[in-house]
């Protein structure tokens, strides 16, 4: 079996645009006519110009090539150009393609992606969700006034809403802006409102859901440990990313310093990067994203370095709905599994996007019997919305926060 053919597609996601503004997918297609699709988490470039990365990408060291060969392709695209080291924009790339692989690989062997790594662990997955408005865009810059992200009633309400449907974890980020110039100590407003905020939600779902401090390496330690004396007394499972993800040494001073569990791992690549939140103790909860971490192998390792130990895996999403069904092959497979981002209930334009939808179930994830990933993009729906804008898929503010 041939990888013959690479297409990618950047697909504009419209209101409410639950999980960014846009999705990067890549098809592969193989001389049997085997077809595979993979996911980028975006990081650094435009959209646009991370498509046309991925396809070099390919044809450099893809195409014409066994799509089974999956330690030969990420030592090669790994080590591209004389790197050899963790690169988050070519992990997004060769973790789209990695995936895209893994989907043509269950296909021709008629099996899911789990039954090929390990087999099954668990028959379904519990899931979170962030706490987004009711209506509008969901987009910060879009929301104005009172709302679910600034208002301790409206996230109480809420939370408790997506409890009646079933959740029982959900996630929030009220703790401030984070800028190109962080870590930062948190403001005294910031500090206040997060308080109040998981106070407000923990009065409104009791014990019957965890709540996720989402965070997004805003603080230096010493302001993230003032923040987690503030909010500790209402148990949050977990702090976020509280300091930026390039100095793990530095997020161990606030494991060490607070009784609430740790989480790290949107921002980083490869075994490499994760086994230095590992050696430091710096987290016991990682949340790598497929889509940028490695793809579904190199997680799988990262996977069992962490339950070595005693680390949990929380696979985190915030983009379309491929890597949220490689995430799902993943999960299923981990002894050490403890919860699955989700984008609401997959519905909407995540709906939209695939011939049948991804299971949720009463706050679970069903794990599809299919080949493969187990979906199948609507290549359809993807040319009816094509993306045409410049802007990157996150973006931090561009100046120092002030008090």
């Amino acid at each position: 079996m041939k990888i013959t053919d690479v297409k990618t597609f950047v697909v504009g996601n419209p209101p409410p645009g639950i999980g960014g503004k846009y999705f990067i997918f890549v098809k592969l297609t193989t001389d049997s006519n085997v077809v595979g699709y993979g996911e980028a988490y975006n990081a650094t470039f435009s959209a646009h110009v991370t498509a046309k990365m991925i396809e070099d990408m390919a044809e450099r060291y893809l195409v014409g090539r066994d799509p089974h060969d999956f330690e030969t392709l990420f030592r090669r695209c790994y080590s591209s150009g004389f790197t050899q080291r963790p690169d988050v924009s070519a992990m997004g790339c060769f973790s789209a393609l990695e995936m895209a692989c893994w989907d043509i690989v269950g296909k021709e062997a008629g099996k899911p992606v789990y039954k090929l790594l390990g087999g099954q662990v668990h028959e379904k997955l519990r899931t979170y969700t962030y706490l987004y408005p009711h209506t509008g865009s969901v987009h910060t810059e879009d929301v104005h006034g009172r709302n679910v992200y600034n208002d301790p009633d409206m996230a109480a309400e809420c939370a408790a809403q997506y409890v009646d449907q079933g959740f029982t974890a959900v996630k929030l980020d009220p703790a401030g802006p984070y800028t190109a110039f962080d870590g930062h100590q948190p403001r005294l407003t910031d500090i206040d409102l997060s308080a109040r905020m998981l106070k407000a939600i923990r009065e409104a779902v009791g014990t019957k859901a965890d709540i996720l401090f989402g965070t997004h390496g805003q603080f230096t330690a010493s302001g993230a440990l003032r923040m987690a004396a503030a909010i500790e007394p209402y148990d949050p499972l977990w702090f976020e990313e509280p300091v930026p993800p390039d100095m793990p040494e530095v997020m161990a001073e606030v494991a060490r310093g607070t009784r609430i569990p740790i989480a790290t791992g949107e921002r980083l690549a490869t075994k490499f990067e994760f086994a230095r939140v590992i050696e430091n103790r710096a987290a016991g909860i990682l949340q790598p994203d497929l889509g940028r971490s490695g793809g579904i192998l190199e997680t799988k390792k990262i996977a069992a370095m962490a339950e070595a130990w005693h680390i949990q895996i929380a696979p985190h999403c915030y983009c379309g709905p491929i890597v949220g069904a490689a995430n799902i092959q993943l999960a299923v497979t981990l002894p050490n599994f403890l919860i699955l981002e989700s984008l609401k209930q997959w519905d909407g334009f995540h709906e939209t996007l695939l011939k049948k939808k991804i299971e949720w179930q009463d706050g679970y994830v069903i794990p599809s019997k299919e080949a493969g990933l187990g979906v199948e993009l609507d290549e359809a729906v993807c040319e009816a919305h094509p993306y045409d804008g410049t802007a990157l898929h996150l973006e931090m503010a561009q100046d120092p926060l002030m008090p």
